[in-house]
């Protein structure tokens, strides 16, 4: 592989040739002179960054930011407002260094001057450009479990574009245009502006409060409600039905078990400041640009820390499920990425996974070779071998030979049913025997794949595109007993995504818990590239 500065000196030599060749044209030499200065500085200010240094090369060493008036200037303006108005996007002015570009221009007196202030220009609209629409930071380099593919933009295509176009309206064009983007940025502002005013108050001085109870942690409990604007003002002083109501509603739109009674998880929920909403909104506007892309007309979205599955049409939520993710441990926790639901299997066989196989079930037969009686022991012919004769203490993990399957039953693993959109993470939604797990307010306990708790109306909400009957259609491949594949006719993207603040339409912001610090991760990462937050009167 060339080195960065072989590559540039080779590039450099390359410039220079192309520049030498330009300069045959017709022109007076006192332009000519002029040019060659401005160009060999563009060559060598680019020669580090072969994007650039394309982009300058297809454009004939030409600038596009440092003329005095014209287009030019119009793009530098525009530059500018685009880096001061960053913050509105939970973006660091800092980063772009304004005031160095500034000052880099003025002091601009010469073409070899202007030639490096033109490529310092670009590298920075570049910069802002990809933060603003796909995201600041990389998403792999944060958490393993984020393996989201990111829809960057060639950088060249950026400069191309924006020669082509009106320079504001191309910023504007940046971010996400969903919805969503759009109320975290209003949500955004609101508790910049409560953060100004010191935000809710003070905290509820108790571990645990519940309806019937006074004194002055109730107050407390009260005044926090009110701030919120969960509570009317009021004088009271005793946990009485308004105030139960209102925590209950607070709990509904923090994923709490909405009883009305503050326990220790609503009472900590309930003490979280401005200043660490505000951070989860960031995150999740940070989170929108790395999906910045078409997410089908109907797809499937999955927010892990809110254990929810919805069918999404046309920005309408017409299917909802509660669900169960991966458990909060390495090698279990729930990935983030996006795929194509292609078909469901009805009565499905439970192919164990080889990590559940040898971690898992090899040490139980191993004790005991009768264990796990309702998996099937089978070689890589797809025999199926009778435990009596395998001495399993004479295997490791590594030299486990065996498959373990489950036939199709209520009692599989899976269910009666899985929702495949092929993955080389070998994630999946599916049905599960295991229906106690849904009625918990946290719900992290499968091995990474996604259980539905109503598996079965998921499966005719998929199927009523293609069938007139689609739960005649799903009951009758139901009743067979045996496994059998459903090709969806209208396959569906899904989105397995990871929010702890979201929004609703005519709703409050909803607000979950960091199950698996994913978002602590982010925000820290978001801090050091000089993110901060704000406290914005108004």
């Amino acid at each position: 592989m060339i080195g960065t500065k072989h590559f540039r000196t080779i590039w450099l030599w390359a410039a220079l040739a192309t520049i030498m060749a330009l300069l045959t044209l017709p022109g007076s030499a006192q332009a000519q002179t002029k040019v060659t200065a401005f160009m060999q500085a563009v060559a060598e200010a680019a020669a580090s960054d072969k994007d650039i240094a394309a982009f300058y090369k297809a454009n004939g060493y030409k600038g596009i930011w440092t003329g005095s008036f014209g287009k030019d200037a119009s793009r530098r303006k525009a530059l500018f407002e685009a880096v001061s108005n960053a913050p509105e996007h939970g973006l660091p002015v800092d980063r772009y260094d304004p005031d160095g570009l500034k000052a880099r221009l003025k002091a601009a007196k010469t073409p070899r001057d202007r030639g490096f202030a033109e490529v310092e220009m670009s590298r920075t609209f570049l910069r802002l450009a990809r933060d603003m629409q796909t995201g600041l930071v990389v998403p792999r380099q944060i958490d393993p479990g984020i393996v989201r593919a990111v829809p960057y933009r060639s950088r060249v295509s950026y400069l191309e574009n924006f020669t082509k176009s009106n320079p504001r309206s191309f910023f504007k064009a940046l971010p996400p245009k969903t919805t969503e983007y759009t109320r975290l940025r209003k949500e955004k502002i609101r508790l910049e502006r409560l953060l100004a005013r010191g935000g809710w108050g003070e905290q509820v001085p108790a571990k645990a409060l519940k309806p019937g109870q006074s004194g002055a942690a109730v107050v407390a409990l009260r005044n926090r409600l009110v701030a919120m604007k969960y509570l009317r003002r009021s004088s009271t002083q005793t946990y009485d039905a308004t105030v139960q109501k209102a925590v209950q509603q607070f709990q509904l739109d923090h994923g709490l078990a909405a009883d009305g009674v503050a326990g220790p998880g609503t009472i900590s929920e309930i003490n979280m400041g401005v200043a660490d909403r505000l951070k989860s909104v960031i995150v999740a506007m940070e989170r929108e640009r790395w999906l910045n892309q078409p997410r089908g007309k109907r797809h499937i979205l999955v927010n892990i820390p809110d254990f929810k599955v919805k069918i999404i049409e046309n920005d309408k939520v017409t299917f909802e499920s509660r669900v169960v993710v991966g458990a909060n441990q390495h090698d279990r926790r729930s990935p983030e990425f996006s795929d194509t639901m292609e078909h469901m299997v009805i009565n499905p066989t439970w192919n164990v996974p080889r990590s559940i196989a040898v971690k898992e079930y090899l040490p139980m037969l191993k004790r005991n070779p009768g264990a796990a009686s309702h998996l099937r022991l089978v070689d890589a012919r797809g025999r199926t071998v009778s435990r009596n004769s395998v001495n399993f203490g004479a295997y490791t993990a590594k030299t486990f030979p065996f498959n373990l399957k489950q036939p199709p039953s209520r009692r599989n693993a899976l269910g009666l049913v899985k929702f495949m959109f092929p993955n080389k993470y070998n994630i999946y939604l599916h049905d599960t025997p295991a229906k106690n797990l849904f009625e918990r307010e946290s719900r992290a306990y499968s091995h990474g794949c996604i259980r539905v708790h109503k598996p079965f109306e998921l499966a005719y909400a998929l199927l009523s595109k293609q069938s007139t009957d689609p739960e005649g259609t799903f009951k009758s491949h139901l009743g067979t007993g045996r496994e059998s594949v459903v090709p969806l006719e209208s396959q569906v993207q899904v989105h397995l995504i990871y929010r702890t603040a979201f929004t609703e339409p005519k709703r409050r912001t909803q607000y979950r818990r960091d199950v698996y610090g994913r978002d602590a991760k982010i925000w820290n990462a978001l801090a050091k590239a000089g993110v901060a937050l704000r406290a914005v009167r108004g």
